[in-house]
């Protein structure tokens, strides 16, 4: 499936939302991603789009008849429920465009209806996400990890013809800025003694993409690649937290644990489909050698457009940095579009032997890093497994996340002739175990 490009994307598109007109804004007319949000004054919970500094309500906008085809998001069945965002998208770019004078004589005939972002607090788009998967999409990362535990061979003779992914803890999912503390396991660093059961020694994050399923299937069915978009509402930013010590001791033979279900933070931001039409771009260029993926991967579509070109940045703000005023410090640059397997083929194998996905089921792609040092997504792979620190500019070093470290992650999109548009931020800071 191939989102259009349309009028939606101009890039010369102005909003009367004067913040949304600053050229470093995440949030232009252009974007418009759904968040979950309450008021910090009164109100019950609701859902937006934002723009700007601001964030509409969807729910009077509807009643307004500003969009029209927008059902009840909470309804009984919860099943297609996002099926008309082209629509929606139109609709609300022509409420909030800079030539509709009468919008801000709207806006204020019905309070609640805007409110500023500052005014309000996030939740994840779901108030409850049914599941979870995290994938293991990035070849960089996985060649990189697989050097440091198994160096005469790192990547496994199933990695070029398997989506590898794994079901994660759904109800540890937190939203951006919600603290982390330091989990407990088993940990056996040394080898000559049986192990033991204390605090986190090699905390870390994992700099991934994830995105919302928005029409399931049903049980017993699966869904061609081909169609494996029409399933997919939209993208966010996803901090897959992982206790490397506790992860080494207990993920033979079936994987990670404990080491893995504490704690995973989302930003609260959610960007459609036809938001990113701009930015899509081939699927990964495999090396010549490897295997084509098999037929029900295939798709001449998915092989044209199936990647997706978003700039992905994390930084690091240790205690001291902030008692200092020293900012966040970037650990590394990465990109969706190096990612060995497209979102697209991500769903349709977890669909393929019958699985049925529902609306609102988070799936994540796995750690993305690149080539280079400096795109390495995780702590793990900038420290080779702590053997290499890294340097702050004030003077700390840094193997594994300690206590008081805050982490925050970056996504954008940019490209010639369109607007850049962003995801917001995915922070969290760690505290100590209890």
């Amino acid at each position: 499936m191939t989102y259009e490009i349309n009028e939606t994307h101009d890039p010369d598109l102005k909003s009367w939302v004067e913040s949304a007109n600053d050229p470093n804004t995440d949030f232009p007319i252009q974007n418009l991603p759904f968040c979950r949000y309450i008021s910090k004054f009164d109100g019950p919970w609701t859902t937006g789009v934002v723009i700007g500094d601001y964030v509409l309500d969807i729910f009077p906008a509807r009643e307004m008849g500003i969009i029209s085809k927008f059902p009840d998001l909470w309804g009984d069945g919860n099943k297609d429920i996002f099926a008309p965002t082209a629509e929606i998208r139109k609709e609300l770019v022509d409420f909030l465009r800079a030539d509709n004078l009468d919008a801000p004589k709207i806006t204020e005939e019905k309070p609640g209806l805007i409110v500023p972002v500052s005014d309000v607090k996030f939740s994840p788009l779901f108030d409850v996400i049914r599941n979870y998967t995290d994938f293991y999409c990035s070849i960089y990362h996985a060649t990189n990890v697989g050097s440091m535990f198994r160096p005469d061979n790192p990547l496994l003779p199933n990695y070029k013809y398997v989506p590898i992914g794994y079901h994660g803890r759904a109800s540890s999912i937190v939203i951006s800025g919600t603290d982390i503390k330091r989990p407990h396991g088993q940990n056996r660093t040394d080898q000559e003694a049986p192990p033991v059961f204390i605090p986190c020694k090699s905390l870390d994050y994992e700099m991934e993409v994830g995105f919302f399923v928005g029409q399931g299937n049903e049980l017993g069915t699966s869904i061609p690649i081909g169609e494996a978009e029409k399933h997919i509402f939209g993208l966010c930013l996803v901090n897959d937290w992982s206790a490397r010590d506790i992860q080494a001791w207990e993920y033979q033979p079936l994987g990670p644990f404990l080491a893995k279900n504490f704690a995973t933070t989302i930003s609260p931001f959610v960007v459609t489909m036809e938001a990113l039409a701009p930015f899509r771009t081939p699927a990964f260029e495999r090396e010549e050698g490897d295997p084509a993926p098999l037929d029900y991967l295939a798709d001449d579509n998915n092989e044209k457009f199936g990647g997706i070109d978003i700039n992905l940045e994390v930084f690091i703000q240790t205690e001291k940095m902030r008692g200092e005023n020293i900012e966040p410090f970037l650990l590394s640059r990465s990109n969706m579009k190096d990612l060995y397997w497209t979102i697209g083929q991500m769903l349709t194998h977890h669909a393929s032997g019958g699985c049925n996905l529902q609306t609102g089921d988070l799936i994540a792609t796995g750690t993305i890093s690149g080539k280079e040092k400096s795109e390495r997504g995780s702590m793990l792979e900038l420290s080779w497994r702590g053997t290499e620190p890294i340097e702050l500019p004030n003077g700390e070093t840094r193997r594994f996340l300690e206590d008081g470290d805050e982490i925050i992650m970056k996504g954008y999109c940019e490209r010639e002739g369109f607007r850049r548009i962003g995801f917001g931020e995915c922070r969290g800071r760690i505290l100590p175990a209890e």
